[in-house]
């Protein structure tokens, strides 16, 4: 199977786009991929480069210097192209404006706006979106960093962890608490920096996703403009769960391109790895593998579309995308392991790619609202 291109989904603007974000990676980040997984890190500039081919704006205002956010599907092509670097932690970090931006744009003032979106979309900022807490995980209800309103300023002070893009970004979209307990005392603060009181922690060292950085935040008696609220008072919890159908469709889609590049390096590795005398491929029970994942592949890829296009008609779509998000990590979850498996020992070497793609998976079914909390979701749309 391969990432065909289907008429009822993508146009010939879609293909162009795909085009374009395909020699981005060809040229830009697979000759350098490794090195910089290695070095936990990539270089700055790339949010540049992707930025001036127009690849961060898609998904974003037109208005603010996007391509539009009514596209879906034009995300989708570019997202499955991007993946094609075999990075998940590369993407990530690449794409946390995709999170950390729209509650600025849905809800800042016009002049908060203004100062922070064309910047992130041109690549000469990067934003990180800021609401994981040492105690809390997916429970965002419970957050507990405070912000108490202090004449024209809100008086942070808490901890975030696991921040994507948290050590170099330089704007942050952070969730607090100025209300009561539960969803109706959280808002959004835009939070600088640089911002006295606020500092950034070590790069954690993670499972995988190594090209991306991944933060711990500290705020201590912060003083932040209350021009950066982000929508009213109290209100931020709605734009969090904005933001989670677009990071849902984002996460299956790395997660079926994962599962996708899995069986494509097992595919050529059986016609060449000779056992008991014979290519791998002419082994029954390998061929047998291989038609299950590539048919799993092929039903995630699918279900996403479907997913994606209710999406891009404005059907609510809270169940089927977290449907979408638990189907196709789980199809992940099977196809990188059975790649690991078929390579064998070599499988297991940092030097094959199946390895970089079984590490990456595994964050795929927790980040965005762990398969937990999306059964959770599906059951309470049931009526449960």
């Amino acid at each position: 199977m391969t990432n065909t291109i289907y008429p009822p989904y993508f146009n010939e603007t879609h293909q162009m786009a795909r085009e374009t974000a395909r020699r981005f990676v060809e040229q830009e980040i697979k000759p350098h991929i490794a090195e910089w997984e290695e070095a936990g890190t990539f270089p700055r500039e790339l949010y540049q480069k992707a930025g001036a081919l127009g690849l961060l704006g898609i998904g974003h205002p037109q208005r603010l210097g996007g391509a539009g956010e009514e596209d879906v599907f034009l995300k989708v092509a570019v997202s499955e192209e991007l993946m094609r670097s075999t990075s998940g932690g590369l993407v990530a970090s690449l794409g946390s404006l995709d999170i950390g931006l729209p509650p600025v744009w849905r809800g800042g003032t016009p002049a908060l706006q203004e100062k922070v979106a064309p910047a992130v979309i041109a690549g000469d900022k990067i934003i990180s979106l800021a609401i994981t807490e040492p105690s809390g995980g997916s429970d965002v209800a419970s957050l507990r960093t405070r912000a108490v309103r202090d004449g024209d300023h809100y008086v942070v002070n808490g901890a975030k962890t696991f921040i994507t893009s948290g050590t170099r970004a330089d704007y942050y979209t952070v969730a607090v608490r100025t209300g009561a307990e539960g969803y109706a005392g959280v808002s959004m603060l835009l939070i600088e920096r640089g911002t006295p009181g606020f500092s950034i922690g070590r790069n954690l060292k993670k499972m995988g996703w190594w090209a991306s950085d991944t933060a711990e935040l500290f705020f201590e008696d912060c003083r932040v403009p209350a021009s950066h609220l982000i929508g009213p008072e109290n209100a931020g919890f709605m734009l969090i769960m904005a933001n989670f159908q677009a990071e849902r469709l984002s996460l299956a889609i790395m997660a079926y391109m994962t599962a996708q590049m899995a069986l494509e390096a097992c595919l050529d590795y059986v016609k060449d790895r000779v056992t008991f005398g014979k290519p791998l491929a002419k082994h029954q029970v390998i061929r047998h593998k291989l038609a299950e994942m590539a048919t799993r592949v092929e039903v995630a890829r699918e279900y996403t579309y479907r997913v994606a296009a209710r999406m891009q008609a404005g059907i609510p779509s809270i169940s089927e995308v977290s449907m979408a998000k638990n189907f196709a990590t789980d199809v992940a979850d099977q196809v990188t392991h059975e790649a690991v498996q078929i390579f064998g020992g070599m499988g297991y070497m940092r030097e094959s790619v199946v390895e970089r793609l079984y590490r990456d998976n595994r964050i795929l079914s927790i980040g965005g609202g762990t398969h937990e909390i999306m059964n959770e979701i599906i059951s309470k749309q049931m009526g449960l």
